[in-house]
């Protein structure tokens, strides 16, 4: 997959904005962006993590809390620190700050647990085309400078949804929507939503790894400067 940012967003989403916000902008010092409407009663608090965007979605309705995904801790480099810091939002999401270049990472790393090592390195390997890289318990995939981490676990989901509080999927940004959604659904991805344009801001998509999270495929105007298909 060609990556038209080198670098792998996150959402989540939550019901108890105003401690979540707290906490993100103050304790793990992730600094506030823009707040973007996604839809109507939808917002989406867009946060700066390193050059990856922290999405936290706030909705006018509570939404279920729903299973957790797959998505289980977000690791972030932190010039200064000395050894790993781990945190916890009021929501229960973790995220682990790290001295640069902690076991690999150097920007951030996005720690998923999964059922079968096997079949994520052939989904992440194969259908989205990334570099895997040396991880003692799991495997790492290189994504620009964003590390995925895979550790199978008893507990990871066998079939995650969307709707739900917490980490609930990540963003590629690309330069074609409509050509890597093809091709990840031809090497055994799953498909969750067809290419869609978004206004004049957007065109997205969204496929599913083997235990069913959410991953967007996403041809973003302000960085690729197009919406066509194709």
């Amino acid at each position: 997959m060609d990556l038209a940012k080198p670098r792998v967003d996150i959402g989540m989403s939550t019901n108890n904005l105003d401690a979540v916000l707290a906490f993100w902008q103050g304790e793990a010092g992730v600094p506030f962006d823009h707040l973007l409407p996604i839809r109507r009663g939808q917002n989406q608090h867009r946060h700066d993590a390193n050059g990856s965007v922290l999405k936290i979605n706030a909705y006018a309705e509570p939404v279920p809390a729903g299973e957790p995904t797959g998505y289980r801790e977000l690791f972030l480099a932190r010039e200064g620190l000395a050894q790993p810091r781990p945190l916890a939002d009021p929501d229960g999401n973790r995220v682990t700050l790290v001295p640069p270049g902690w076991r690999g990472i150097t920007q951030a790393g996005i720690r998923l647990a999964v059922r079968s090592l096997a079949a994520h390195r052939a989904f992440y390997a194969g259908a989205l085309g990334l570099a895997e890289e040396a991880w003692e318990g799991g495997a790492a995939f290189r994504a620009g400078e964003t590390l995925l981490i895979l550790e199978e676990a008893a507990d990871a989901p066998s079939d995650a949804t969307m709707p739900g509080t917490g980490w609930r999927y990540i963003t590629f940004q690309v330069f074609r929507v409509d050509a890597d959604h093809a091709r990840v659904l031809a090497a055994g991805g799953r498909e969750a939503m067809p290419p869609t344009t978004l206004g004049t801001t957007a065109r997205i998509s969204m496929v599913r790894d083997p235990d069913g999270n959410w991953i967007e495929l996403s041809q973003r105007a302000s960085i690729v400067g197009t919406l066509e298909a194709g």
